[in-house]
């Protein structure tokens, strides 16, 4: 475990933490996280989560200036939470279940990846949800889960226990966040 391992972990669950709440803040500190974070999965050669770290951070930039919009300097994003179309979602996970494969397979034939198909599984699927969490799309967290399932066995079997355990806290965190999200949907319709 590295320091900047222990750092990535506790910016991460205040950035998870401050997500749920819908807090703008959420953005900026996940923005620090994932830098420290990609130089922590580059070192392991989990390249694929290490481009996604570059890939968030430019997602993150975009959803806190989306989550402005509107917000009159409030800490708290006045968008609605939504929900994607169930034919939009499947085209969704259709193309990221064939982008994983893609990915997986041309990290497996020309680089020396480590779990290179979990790998690009965790770095397609963390992109849709992440994507969808700066839409504010309700299905982020069900994908959420998905990529934490996922990260929880691949961090520990490359001996990121501490990041495997921020995964199982993230995991935790993504229920709590689904219903905190459902509770504003239900809130907005009445």
């Amino acid at each position: 475990m590295s320091p900047w391992e222990l750092i990535g972990t506790v910016l991460g669950v205040i950035g998870v933490a401050l997500m749920i709440r819908q807090n703008i803040w959420g953005w900026p500190i996940g923005l620090v996280q994932v830098a420290i974070y990609t130089w922590v999965f580059y070192d392991v050669k989990l390249y694929s989560d290490a481009l996604l770290q570059v890939c968030f951070f430019v997602i993150q930039a975009y959803g806190w200036a989306h989550w402005s919009r509107g917000a009159h300097r409030a800490a708290i994003s006045t968008m609605p939470v939504t929900r994607l179309r169930p034919r939009a979602l499947g085209l969704w996970i259709l193309g990221g279940g064939i982008l994983t494969v893609a990915w997986g397979t041309l990290m497996q034939r020309t680089t020396d990846a480590a779990l290179p198909q979990w790998d690009a599984f965790i770095l397609v699927f963390s992109l849709l949800a992440q994507w969808w969490q700066a839409r504010k799309r309700i299905e982020c967290w069900a994908g959420w889960l998905a990529v934490n399932t996922v990260a929880i066995g691949v961090y520990w079997v490359k001996d990121l226990q501490l990041t495997a355990g921020l995964y199982v806290i993230f995991w935790l965190m993504s229920v709590w966040g689904w219903r905190e999200w459902r509770r504003t949907m239900s809130r907005q319709t009445t």
